[in-house]
């Protein structure tokens, strides 16, 4: 029996690397969609011209959640340049109940854990230490072509 409590303490203080929400991500793929499926897209979401903004410093104190998913910046969605798939990240929200909505906003604030950047991004902490480490290689390849000083920064991440 005492053991069997101490089993239940151990598993409740480890560290939960599985992802907060219970949905996960959908890809659109765009090859696949029927003429009918798009013609429908386009009745239900016409195209208008907004005043969009191009710049940080326009974005900067709009309203938030952004309504602007098609900005790259904006976490609602992702398209894949190469194959022009759309990826909704959160499938089972609208865009206004994100509580955050721009990786630009994010990333002003500084520094946040593995696991906020996971709950935010709709991904596992273990998958956001796998891009990080992809993006830091990929820092270096460029350093080492373009001629670059960052070998300070590369100490203090590793």
């Amino acid at each position: 029996m005492a053991e069997k409590k101490t089993k239940e303490i151990d598993e409740g203080t480890r560290r939960s690397t599985r992802r907060k929400r219970q949905v996960r991500a959908r890809t659109i793929p765009i090859k696949k969609m029927t003429r009918e499926q798009e013609r429908l897209g386009r009745l239900l979401y016409p195209e208008t011209d907004h005043n969009r903004p191009t710049t940080r410093a326009q974005c900067e104190n709009a309203e938030r959640p952004c309504p602007f998913v098609s900005c790259k910046y904006h976490l609602y969605l992702d398209v894949n340049p190469n194959t022009g798939s759309i990826k909704e990240n959160f499938p089972d929200i609208e865009v206004w109940e994100m509580s955050e909505s721009c990786a630009l906003d994010i990333a002003q604030r500084g520094g946040i854990t593995l696991e906020e950047v996971g709950e935010i991004m709709n991904l596992t902490r273990e998958r956001i230490r796998q891009l990080e480490m992809t993006g830091l290689v990929k820092l270096r390849e460029n350093d080492e072509t373009s001629g670059t000083e960052l070998h300070a920064f590369y100490r203090e991440v590793d």
